[in-house]
């Protein structure tokens, strides 16, 4: 069986559901396709973090304070209102080569638009006053992060898809892509398309190879975040902390602590007596503490950290939204509207050079 549709968009993470939304808001015959449940990839392993500032980074940093705009604007367009409490972000340096890093950054940052500076140790300590004693020369600091809730704004943006007129279909994995022909294989049949859209996370890799885009994504990684037990009885909020030398990031949730430091790997148990280690280390009055599993999920990494957001001109076309690398939350809504902005051949407001595929990023 055949179905015509105008695009098609592979991936219902927040990204993919960005997507539809945008184009449908713009007019155009959408239909998604997710092989799962709507945010069921690396949509629902995060931290629910938004934030603006992600360091050595700024064109990642570009897209988070777009999206960080569009997600206050969320109540007017596309109004649904969305949980944000802002906490501030802080990232603690305890080697001189960090800093001199964060100095150079610096001017890159601010030319995204990122507020974000340079604290001493005396300041970071008074932010967050669970931090040990540590050889703690400074602090990044940065008031632009925000507690949100994953859940809720995938849902915000299946609504307003739908509402919009986007079809989103669940339980629908694609098989294949032929992008010469604008036709997309599924379990349920055959859609056409004057244009594809890869937005599918981990499972990316293959598909774009079928549409002949060679994007250098590592192996679909697992993402694992940790729980504490509750807190002791006055413990304090505090911004989200990053620990630049471990990668050790904390965050309170409720009456606990939400934990991740990079990849558990093969050895899941030794990451975690890592991470036990680390946390007893960089916060003393958390030690001993039992840690329990929070979410799982697979993600999808680039070698440099920032999103491939590109396309091939058609008909049909084919575009791509792949390789977030744990910033897709924050880089949701700008995604959205760049893809946007390619497929209707619009200003997209920015130079979307430096996220195509190019040798530059392709090495």
């Amino acid at each position: 069986m055949s179905a015509g549709s105008r695009v098609v968009v592979i991936g219902g993470g927040v990204i993919g559901l960005s997507i539809a939304y945008h184009l449908a808001e713009a007019g155009t015959d959408v239909t998604l396709l997710e092989r799962g449940t709507l945010g069921s990839g690396a949509s629902r392993a995060t931290a629910d973090v938004v934030r603006s500032y992600f360091a050595g980074n700024p064109v990642s940093s570009a897209l988070a304070v777009r999206s960080l705009a569009a997600y206050h604007a969320f109540p007017e367009r596309p109004g649904i209102d969305l949980p944000l409490r802002q906490v501030g972000y802080l990232v603690l340096f305890t080697e001189p080569e960090q800093v001199t890093a964060f100095e150079a950054d610096l001017p890159a940052q601010h030319a995204a638009g990122v507020d974000v500076g340079l604290i001493g140790a005396k300041e970071a300590r008074r932010r967050n006053p669970l931090i040990g004693d540590l050889p703690l020369l400074a602090a990044a600091y940065s008031p632009d992060a925000y507690i949100s809730d994953t859940t809720a704004i995938v849902t915000a943006y299946a609504m307003a898809a739908e509402k919009a007129g986007a079809t989103l279909r669940t339980g629908c994995p694609v098989t294949a892509i032929d992008a010469e022909a604008g036709r997309v294989q599924t379990a349920e049949g055959e859609l056409s398309a004057d244009a594809v859209v890869c937005a599918a996370g981990a499972w990316s890799a293959s598909l774009v190879r079928c549409a002949g885009v060679d994007l250098p994504l590592t192996e679909p990684i697992e993402q694992e975040l940790l729980t504490t037990d509750p807190l002791p009885p006055g413990a304090p909020d505090i911004p989200v902390t990053l620990h630049a030398a471990s990668g050790l990031l904390i965050r309170r949730r409720d009456d606990r602590m939400l934990i991740g430091m990079g990849y558990p790997g093969p050895d899941r148990e030794s990451w975690r007596r890592d991470v036990a280690a680390r946390l007893a280390e960089t916060y003393p009055s958390l030690a001993g503490l039992a840690l329990h599993t929070a979410v799982t999920g697979l993600r999808d990494a680039s070698p440099d950290k920032t999103a491939f957001i590109g396309h091939q001109p058609g008909p049909p076309a084919f575009l791509y939204a792949t390789g977030f690398s744990g910033h897709g939350l924050c880089n949701a809504p700008a995604a959205g509207e760049l893809v946007r902005d390619l497929y209707l051949d619009q200003d997209p407001g920015m130079d979307v050079t430096a996220l195509a595929v190019s040798p530059r990023r392709t090495g």
